[in-house]
C-alpha cells in the first residue's frame, strides 16, 4: 500500500481514500462481540461504538475526523436538529450511510441495543435541551441562560465580555461537579465571578429543580468504570511479571526508530505526547486516557511484540485504532521500534527523524 518509507501526509490521504470507499471505518475496530453488549447502558454504547468517529459530544470532534470524507455527523448543529429523526438514526446505525465511513450495525447490536442507542443520540445530542423537568427548564430559560446559554456551553456575549466566562456544563470538566455544590453555587452565588445568589428569588425546591435540570441537560453522563474505562491503572494491575524485553519482531521484522518517529510524531503524539507521556493536545477529552508510555508499569510490560500488537490490533473499548488497516508490517515495526527506543528505554534525544 505505501513504500517502506514513512510519507505522513500521503498516509492520511490514504486512511481519508480508504474511509471514503468503505475499507476503513475506525469505529469498526473497537467492536466488542454483541452479546457482551447486550445489557449495555446506552451511554456506553455510544461511547464504544460511535464517540472514536463522533466524538464524546456528539460534535464529530473527534481524532478520526481528520481522516474522514465526509466528516462524521455533528449531532448537535441546527441542521441536525432538522433533518434527523428517530427512523433516520435508527436506519444508520443497521445499515449504514451510502458513500461515507459508517457503517451497519446489524452484525454486533441487537435490535434493542440499537433502538438504545438512537433514542441515546436523539435526546443527548439533537434534542438535549429538551431533556428534564419542564419546569427546572423554565427556570432555567428565565434566569440562567442569558449568561449560561440556552445549551449550558455559555452565551457568546458573556464569553466575550466577562473576565472569567459562565460555567460551560458541557465541558468534560464540569462532570466533577457535584448536585450539591451547584446547588449552593445557586443559592449563594459564586465570589469573584458574576454568578449571583438566587436564595432569596427562588425556593429551594426551584433551586434543585433547576440544578437537576442542568445536570440532566446539559452535563456529560458519567460511564466511569465502565468496560470502556477501565484506564491505565486497571491495565498497569494486569501487567505480567518477566516480560522479555529482548524479544525481537514476528515475521523476521526489524524496526527502524529513526522512520517511524515522523511517523509518530505526525500521527500518535496528538494523544499518547510527542514525550510519550499520554499528555498529547488531545488526551483531555479522552477517555479511558491514552498509554503512558513512560510509566514504569509500562516500561515492565510493553517490548517489541506487545507494541507491535497493539498498533496493528488497536486497542478494544479505546480511541486507538488498528493500524493495520492502513500501514504495512514493516510500517508498524518502524513506529513500534521508535515507541519502544524512544520511551521504554528512555532514549528518545538520540533518535531524529528520517529525511523525508
Amino acid at each position: 500500500m505505501f513504500h517502506t518509507t514513512f510519507e505522513p501526509d500521503r498516509a492520511r490521504a490514504a486512511i481519508g481514500r480508504l474511509v471514503a470507499s468503505g475499507a476503513l471505518a475506525i469505529a469498526v475496530l473497537l467492536v466488542p462481540a454483541a452479546s457482551a453488549a447486550a445489557q449495555t447502558q446506552p451511554a456506553t454504547l455510544y461511547h464504544n461504538y460511535c464517540s472514536v468517529c463522533h466524538g464524546d459530544r456528539g460534535d464529530g470532534r473527534s481524532r478520526a475526523a481528520a481522516a474522514l470524507v465526509p466528516p462524521p455527523k455533528d449531532f448537535t448543529d441546527a441542521a441536525a436538529r432538522r433533518e434527523l429523526t428517530r427512523e433516520r438514526i435508527v436506519a444508520a446505525i443497521k445499515y449504514g450511510r451510502p458513500g461515507t465511513a459508517m457503517v451497519g450495525w446489524t452484525t454486533q447490536l441487537s435490535e434493542r441495543d440499537i433502538e438504545q442507542l438512537a433514542d441515546y443520540v436523539l435526546a443527548q445530542f439533537v434534542r438535549r435541551e429538551s431533556l428534564g423537568d419542564p419546569r427546572g427548564r423554565a427556570i432555567y430559560a428565565k434566569n440562567c441562560a442569558v449568561c449560561h446559554g440556552d445549551r449550558g456551553e455559555g452565551a457568546v456575549w458573556a464569553a466575550a465580555n466577562m473576565a472569567r466566562p459562565p460555567r460551560n456544563f458541557a465541558a468534560p470538566e464540569a462532570q466533577s461537579l457535584t448536585r450539591d455544590a451547584m446547588i449552593a453555587a445557586v443559592t449563594h452565588g459564586r465570589p469573584g465571578t458574576a454568578m449571583a445568589g438566587f436564595g432569596k428569588q427562588l425556593s429551594r425546591e426551584d433551586i434543585a429543580r433547576v440544578v437537576d435540570f442542568i445536570r440532566t441537560a446539559f452535563m456529560a453522563p458519567d460511564i466511569s468504570g465502565t468496560r470502556a474505562h477501565g484506564g491505565r491503572e486497571a491495565n498497569a494491575a494486569s501487567a505480567p511479571a518477566g516480560v522479555d524485553m529482548t524479544a525481537v519482531f514476528p515475521n523476521g521484522l526489524k524496526g527502524d526508530a529513526k522512520r517511524g518517529s515522523a511517523f509518530y510524531l505526525a500521527n500518535c503524539a496528538t494523544c499518547h505526547g510527542a514525550r510519550g507521556d499520554g499528555e498529547g493536545p488531545r488526551a483531555y477529552f479522552i477517555n479511558p486516557k491514552p498509554r503512558k508510555f513512560t510509566d514504569e508499569a509500562a516500561r515492565a510490560r510493553y517490548n517489541r511484540i506487545a507494541l507491535y500488537a497493539g498498533i496493528a490490533e488497536g486497542k478494544l473499548g479505546t480511541e486507538m485504532p488498528a493500524w493495520n488497516k492502513v500501514l504495512n508490517e514493516q510500517q508498524i515495526a518502524d513506529v513500534a521500534e521508535y515507541v519502544f527506543q524512544a520511551f521504554i528505554r528512555g532514549r528518545a534525544d538520540a533518535i531524529r527523524p528520517a529525511d523525508r
